[in-house]
């Protein structure tokens, strides 16, 4: 059985998970509730669009985005989420001509970014070399999770979230389990130091240049932490907050579900080493 798992699956549908703003409706600057903080600067209710959002769903101040206090929209990454509800579940109607769709479009429009963002974690847990039960359980909750990007807008409107996450949850633990264990024996043979630090408060910490290889830090505080030149192979990041986060010359090459949300809300630059699947931002700087 496990002659037939193909890893390179996963590694392909989570990379080609990327969002295409050409084909959305500005979906994300209008759906979504914006609060003015140190992230944006204004406020914002959910479902009503941006002032810097233009007739042609371009943003007139794009190219200024974090220097007018909008960095947050230079972190945001719906995965595709934007187009699939525009292009698929909406058939291309644009809400400004439709006006009879749009509060629907925009309430699916954070359900199908919920399910996008399971779909891109339990694709990157199959391009893992798991063991053959765990690779099947993932293969079909994947299948599940893509069918439902597929619903029409009321069966996603009737999706209880939580529930889908339930099952997703206990696999992407398992797999990180696997894989982390793997790397801990591999490269010291047994556990000479502690490995779970999941929820840890890392908040303003300085681990520049330390190992910390095969962490779990899942829901982990790293805001502003210097991990300059750490070594974050195998280190576990889900749900872990990186905002501004020293991440200059730090291995990430193989750090499990970090997200491009993640990484842009990061301090890098050239030398940071990132997974494939992410993108370096280009407002990182050396």
């Amino acid at each position: 059985m496990s002659e037939k798992m193909d890893h390179s699956i996963g590694k392909k549908i989570r990379e080609s998970l990327q969002a295409d703003c050409q084909s959305c409706f500005g979906l994300c600057c209008t759906a979504l509730n914006i609060a003015a903080s140190s992230d944006f600067a204004i406020h914002k209710a959910a479902g009503t669009p941006c002032p810097n959002l233009q007739s042609d769903f371009n943003c007139q101040i794009h190219s200024k985005l974090r220097d007018q206090g909008f960095k947050g929209c230079t972190v945001f990454d719906c995965l595709g989420a934007g187009q699939q509800v525009s292009q698929t579940t909406f058939h291309g109607q644009d809400w400004r001509k439709y006006s009879e769709i749009s509060d629907r479009m925009f309430r699916v429009f954070p359900i199908m970014e919920q399910l996008y963002e399971m779909i891109a974690y339990v694709a990157e847990a199959l391009s893992y070399k798991v063991d053959s039960s765990l690779f099947n359980k993932l293969h079909i909750q994947l299948e599940q999770l893509q069918r439902a990007t597929d619903l029409e807008a009321d069966a996603l409107l009737a999706i209880d979230i939580p529930n889908f996450r339930l099952p997703v949850n206990v696999l992407l633990l398992e797999t990180s389990e696997q894989i982390r264990q793997s790397l801990i024996v591999k490269t010291n043979g047994k556990n000479s130091r502690k490995y779970d630090y999941r929820g840890v408060d890392w908040i303003g910490k300085n681990f520049k240049g330390k190992d910390l290889r095969a962490t779990d830090l899942r829901g982990s505080y790293l805001i502003a932490a210097n991990l300059q030149n750490a070594d974050l192979r195998g280190v576990d990041f889900i749900g872990a907050d990186l905002r501004d986060a020293n991440l200059r010359g730090a291995d990430l090459s193989s750090s499990m579900f970090l997200t491009q949300m993640q990484i842009n809300s990061a301090q890098g630059n050239h030398q940071t080493k990132l997974p494939s699947h992410l993108n370096r931002p280009s407002y990182w700087v050396d």
